[in-house]
Formats: C-alpha cells, structure tokens, sequence
C-alpha cells in the first residue's frame, strides 16, 4: 500500500495526529538563543579606547563584542580577548562574567572558560576544547587585538 492509500485510510484526523509531531521535532530549539556560526580567522584589528565604542572597556569586568571576539578590561585591568564562538557548539553566546575572579560563559549550555581558554566544567557529550584567546597589545589609547 502506497503512503497516500494508507493516510487516506485513516482519515485527516489521525493523519495530522501523525506527522504534527514529526514537524514539530525538526525545528530549531527555540530555546536556543544564538547563532551557530564559524569561528573568525586572521583576527587583527584595533580599538581606540577613548572611542564610544570602547566606553565598556574603561572599568574592571567590563567587556565588548566586536568581530566575533569577546574584548575584556579584566577584573585585574588587563586586557583579554577570546572568540565570542564557543567551542563547544559553535554558537556566538560567549561573553566574560565576573565570577570565580573573572570567567569566558556561553549561555547556551553552561560552558565556562578560564582567561587562557582551558575549560573549566565538563560539558555532557562533548569533548573539552579550549576557547580561542587572541593576543593584545596597547599603545597609547590603541588596543590591537590578533592572532
């Protein structure tokens, strides 16, 4: 018997009771916030911290996302930059909190970075990469982040 034969047989009801289900399960999980995106390459570019743009760089714990990269003024005041994509899933939710003397979070799944990219909590299902950290240098009022 052919699929229509047989969803014909069962009437509209059963049928819609039937795939309505299977529909449902292909879409994305709108619990997700984010997006799934490739890691950026041959990061280089500059900040001017007296900018508006760096406005959030000015106190301790504070961050920026600019190129797919997370930018911190550390609770230290030393500044880090890691990818903004976690390594974990590749979605674009990592942001630098000031927990635990100042972590890299994707709110996605949970996972938690130290400042050197080492993971610090086992994610399940997944292997442990570390999150990309570029390097910075600052002279003068000019931040420049890279690889």
């Amino acid at each position: 018997m052919e699929r229509k034969e047989f969803l014909r047989t069962l009437g509209a009801g059963a049928a819609f009771a039937i795939t309505f289900p299977c529909l449902g399960s292909c879409s994305k999980d709108s619990a997700v916030e984010g997006d799934i995106v490739t890691p950026p390459t041959d990061v280089d570019f500059t900040i001017d911290l007296e900018s508006s743009e760096a406005a959030k760089l000015a106190n301790n714990g504070g961050f920026i996302l600019k190129n797919l990269v997370v930018v911190v003024k550390n609770l230290e005041g030393e500044f880090v930059a890691a990818t903004q994509i976690c390594s974990h899933e590749q979605y674009d939710q990592v942001r630098f909190v000031n927990q635990d003397g100042g972590i890299f979070y994707c709110d996605v799944h949970g996972s938690k970075f130290s400042q050197t990219g080492t993971p610090l909590n086992e994610i399940p299902n997944s292997t442990s990469k570390a999150l990309k950290i570029y390097n910075t240098s600052l002279e003068g009022s000019i931040l420049r982040v890279f690889e």
